[in-house]
């Protein structure tokens, strides 16, 4: 079955909306929006909910794959399918806005990959903002990349089939990190995954949006986010290399990406921009979008939108480590 062939779920973005545009939840993300969508990530509430989640850890099926700590650089997990079916592997760097998140919280979406391509997944830890501004946390997930390549013949990997993906503002710390190889030159990522990915500190600038009040991640979070990880307040002239990865003029010579996002999510604008410009770049890009999705629609499982667009990530990865 084609995942595209899913009711809301489209190659192609919905000209009809924008990030402007007041979108409402689909029904079948409602659930999760009434347990999440309400929480604001913000200078007084960044701390409490980093001490939650050491607390509380997310429920992941991890059935059919096997999860192992390695002590190196920041930290890491490797989840490894069962069954090895390829001879690639996923380097999966967690969201959380560039202030929240640990390897845990990309579990759920690494034991899918590694059930589904048949390879190894490494989530790599980093240091977060504002005690830790870029490009500490781009470095700790190039520190990972090196492992994963000096590590290859361990894990079974050719060197040169690893994808980098990430979800949120790890979708940016994966971009930035493709950038940052591409420039540097050695051996490349196979392809970038990058799910609704955090690109563009501009979209912080943008005042109108914070009425809209977008679900999980609103534009004041956006705001907060952007100037902790980039130590200054985001929208300046100019930005440092691979910090915020849509402002990169020259896309030629990048891996084929695949960008996935919902069209309630704030990130909406930026990941169809960052789309639409790698294709006139001449990169191979695989575009997905959700209707009603709002930031991290994919954690309902049950939803077949959610099927469809892990199915189509998994298509993209499997060709591309294949």
């Amino acid at each position: 079955m084609d995942p595209m062939s899913t009711p809301g779920v489209r190659a192609e973005p919905d000209p009809a909306v924008t990030t402007a545009t007041p979108a409402s939840t689909a029904p079948a993300f409602a659930a999760l929006d009434r347990r999440i969508g309400w929480f604001t990530v913000n200078r007084w509430t960044y701390r409490p909910a980093r001490l939650l989640a050491r607390l509380v850890r997310p429920v992941v099926d991890d059935s059919g794959v096997e999860v192992t700590e390695v002590a190196t650089g920041q930290g890491l997990l490797v989840v490894r399918p069962a069954t090895v079916r390829a001879a690639g592997a996923v380097l999966l760097v967690h969201g959380g806005g560039y202030v929240l998140g640990s390897p845990e919280t990309a579990l759920g979406k690494a034991a899918m990959l590694a059930r589904a391509c048949g390879v190894p997944v490494v989530c790599p830890a980093y240091r977060l903002g504002p005690e830790h501004p870029f490009p500490a946390g781009l470095d700790d997930c190039h520190a990972a990349w090196s492992w994963v390549q000096s590590s290859a013949e361990h894990l079974g990997v050719e060197p040169g089939r690893v994808v980098v993906g990430g979800i949120s503002a790890g979708g940016g710390l994966a971009a930035g990190l493709v950038q940052r190889l591409v420039d540097e030159g050695g051996t490349q990522p196979a392809g970038q995954v990058l799910i609704y990915p955090m690109l563009d500190d501009r979209t912080a600038t943008r005042r109108e949006l914070d009425a809209l009040g977008h679900r999980v991640w609103n534009n004041r979070s956006n705001a907060f986010g952007w100037r902790s990880w980039l130590g200054h307040e985001p929208g300046a002239a100019a930005t440092q290399p691979y910090a915020a990865p849509a402002r990169r003029e020259d896309l030629t010579g990048l891996p084929p990406a695949w960008i996935g996002v919902g069209t309630a999510d704030l990130f909406l604008d930026e990941d169809r921009a960052y789309a639409r410009r790698l294709r006139e770049a001449g990169v191979d890009v695989t575009y997905v979008e959700v209707d009603g999705g709002i930031h991290s629609f994919d954690e309902a499982q049950e939803a077949a939108a959610t099927r469809a667009f892990d199915a189509s990530m998994a298509r993209f990865v499997s060709a591309t480590v294949g």
